[in-house]
């Protein structure tokens, strides 16, 4: 099977939101008057993002996912993606069971395929994608004003929130390197969670007008609330006991036995929460005004979400327990180029 037999066979579907679509030099999208367009790239290699054996159907899904989900971080609605593949072979079944992976998230989300490349080599995906987010009123500067979700916007005495749960995916990471043991029905839950990840592009969407700053977590809610405090020029103190208690699934955690001294319940709890990546969840800021706004959104896209910590003029992120007493903040998320 050739490389053009390849594209149309798996990757070619008709693209009525394109003005030209798979097939040209090109991809030709038309916005929306008021609209601006959002764009993020996400590159999954293989040995480095996921096991050579992975599940290929969640490889497709999970691959658009985290794409997906950075548009969610910036209140942005789904339009098109590309698709680059490098593949060691062109397997018909493995083809098969990606693109079903693929298309069925594109389908739930509107967004359609628009372009890409294909080339032998190791298995590398490489997505773009392309999302709609309304305009603004020109600012100060009269450079063109956005309504998309930025990590610059935090400020001084905005909440700090987290959507969803925590942790799970590091859990099921941590397994299968070996360093853990889970029951059966443990591992089913904690391995979706990391295979099947979801992208929150419905509380994205809702948090648009009232969030003031936010990001997805995908290498680790210290790492990820890092960049936004770095962009907004803040700090911010987390109640760490808090967010354990609330955001992580504290049963999960103590029904699994460590095959390694450096570990029990309570510290693979933190370490998951805290450093864990592939969570994909939305950890985002807003004025303690939109409390009742920011319940609203949660409601309105059926995913909950939790107050963990406020924004703060000192920089640096301080974590706090029960008690209200500084914790070592030794959490570190990950980075290709340190880990």
């Amino acid at each position: 099977m050739g490389e053009f037999e390849l594209i149309r066979r798996f990757f070619t579907r008709p693209t009525p939101k394109a003005v030209v679509g798979v097939g040209d030099d090109c991809a030709v999208l038309q916005v929306a008057p008021g609209m601006q367009m959002a764009i993020s790239t996400d590159m999954l290699v293989a040995g480095r993002h996921f096991f050579h054996d992975v599940d290929p159907r969640s490889l497709g899904h999970k691959a658009l996912a985290v794409n997906l989900s950075d548009l969610a971080a910036c209140g942005a609605r789904p339009m098109a993606f590309t698709l680059a593949l490098a593949l060691p072979e062109a397997n018909p079944a493995w083809l098969q069971a990606f693109s079903e992976g693929l298309w069925a998230l594109a389908d739930s989300h509107g967004c359609e395929l628009v372009g890409g490349d294909t080339t032998q080599g190791p298995l590398t995906i490489n997505i773009t994608v392309f999302g709609e987010v309304p305009a603004s009123q020109p600012g100060p500067t009269g450079q063109p004003g956005t309504q998309a979700l930025l990590r610059s916007g935090a400020r001084v005495g905005d909440d700090i929130y987290v959507s969803g749960h925590l942790g799970d995916a590091r859990l099921a990471l941590e397994e299968r390197l070996g360093h853990i043991e889970l029951p059966p029905e443990v591992r089913a839950a904690v391995s979706r969670r990391l295979d099947w990840p979801t992208p929150r592009i419905a509380l994205g969407l809702a948090l648009r007008a009232v969030a003031s700053a936010a990001a997805d977590i995908s290498d680790g809610l210290v790492g990820d609330l890092g960049h936004i405090l770095d962009q907004s020029g803040v700090g911010a103190t987390i109640n760490a006991s808090l967010a354990i208690e609330l955001i992580a699934s504290k049963s999960y955690f103590t029904r699994a036995e460590a095959q390694f001294d450096q570990y029990n319940s309570e510290q693979l709890m933190r370490r998951c929460v805290f450093s864990g990546g592939d969570d994909y969840e939305l950890v985002f800021t807003a004025s303690p005004h939109r409390r009742s706004a920011v319940l609203a959104a949660s409601a309105a896209a059926a995913t909950p979400v939790t107050r963990i910590g406020q924004i703060e003029r000192a920089p640096g992120l301080r974590l706090i327990d029960a008690n209200a007493q500084p914790m070592t903040n030794t959490f570190a998320s990950f980075d290709h180029f340190a880990n």
